[in-house]
């Protein structure tokens, strides 16, 4: 969580769609990589503080890793996405949906999901 109360998400770059123009759509769920249950269960409390009090969610893509030639180790491309503000459009304690547009971008473009 930021100072300023902003949730900010680290992104898998392969976990992106397109519901509607102007919209680009964050899904995963908490329980994919099992092996982290200390990070899953701070990431669904801070899902559930965005949802609940409505907060914008700040975006960090991460990229897979990469394998630089004569470097000792793969690493990883962070992209900070300063442009777009998210809003938690469904979080079930475990399957989550984060909605981004561009920053001023009219606040009906970005709806809640229904639970199913």
């Amino acid at each position: 969580m930021a100072q300023d109360g902003a949730m900010i998400l680290g992104c898998a770059a392969s976990r992106f769609g397109h519901p509607a123009p102007g919209v680009l759509r964050y899904e995963d769920k908490l329980s994919r990589d099992p092996s982290r249950t200390a990070e899953s269960a701070a990431l669904g409390a801070h899902l559930s503080l965005a949802r609940d009090g409505n907060l914008p969610v700040r975006m960090i893509v991460i990229a897979e890793k990469l394998r630089v030639e004569g470097a000792a180790a793969e690493r990883r491309e962070i992209h900070v996405r300063s442009d777009l503000i998210g809003s938690v459009v469904k979080f079930d304690g475990d399957h989550y949906i984060v909605d981004f547009v561009r920053a001023g971008a009219p606040a009906a473009v970005v709806k809640r999901v229904p639970a199913r």
